[in-house]
């Protein structure tokens, strides 16, 4: 069993996740309003469509995201698996704040949303291997 003490710093990079996610998708409805897209549709101005990429993109990194944090945080550290949360929220802003601009203005925010998920998986898993191997062996 798990101490609530144990978990406080990956579930506060959980909420702040999803909390840069909410936002981002009140992006998409006040750009909806600015540019006079409704729905349905998705396209029309080119600076609603990189709004909508940027929540699309977002979700999309959230499903790796989030189970690597946790995997990570179990496994090998929650402290390391909140900071490396915390890079990786922080790398989504920056790819937003980038791509609201310019679609050549993601690239840092990706590269670091990017190499924060990747540590966090990769950790993950060898923090799952290496007690897997031990009873194997």
């Amino acid at each position: 069993m798990l101490e609530t003490q144990a978990i406080l710093w990956p579930s506060l990079v959980t909420v702040a996740s999803l909390l840069m996610y909410f936002v981002i998708t009140i992006n998409v409805g006040r750009a909806r309003a600015k540019y006079k897209i409704m729905p349905p549709q998705m396209t029309g101005d080119q600076n609603f469509e990189r709004v909508v990429r940027v929540q699309q993109n977002t979700l999309e990194q959230l499903i790796l995201f989030l189970p690597s944090l946790w995997l990570f945080s179990l496994f090998i550290s929650p402290v390391w698996g909140a900071g490396i949360g915390a890079i990786w929220v922080l790398g989504r802003i920056l790819f937003a704040w980038g791509y609201y601009q310019a679609a050549e203005k993601r690239t840092l925010g990706f590269g670091i949303g990017s190499l924060s998920t990747i540590a966090l998986l990769i950790g993950a898993l060898v923090g799952i291997i290496l007690p897997l191997w031990k009873t194997i062996s």
